[in-house]
């Protein structure tokens, strides 16, 4: 059906209000202190998982947990789940270090991220 297969889910961002109280809980949720912990964000690595934290939803003023699909060709993807009848949301960009990102919403209105690695 589509030409570019994803490597699934390896991405999750939560927004937080409060980022220590927030902090806290994941590291004991996961079990594992963060790898990135900066005052505009904090990531946790576990499990082959990424979980980040978002103070106040950040730029793209996320108002609910984002996971993202890991792709080989974020341009190419973007191009097939427009054409299945998704809407871009947040054009695809480099976050740092060649990292790119991009989110859509399906037909009802739900959030999907798309990210790819350098």
């Amino acid at each position: 059906m589509t030409s570019s297969a994803t490597e699934g889910i390896k991405t999750v961002l939560h927004p937080v209000s409060d980022l220590a109280a927030a902090k806290a809980v994941y590291a004991a949720l996961l079990g594992v202190p963060p790898q990135n912990d900066e005052s505009y964000y904090v990531g946790f690595e576990a499990a082959g998982q990424h979980i980040g934290l978002v103070p106040r939803g950040g730029p793209q003023g996320m108002t609910s947990p984002v996971a993202y699909w890991h792709v080989a060709d974020i341009a190419a993807k973007l191009l097939e789940v427009t054409a299945a009848g998704a809407t871009v949301k947040e054009p695809a960009h480099d976050v740092g270090g060649g990292r790119l990102v991009a989110t859509v919403t399906d037909p009802d209105g739900n959030v999907l991220g798309l990210l790819q690695d350098p």
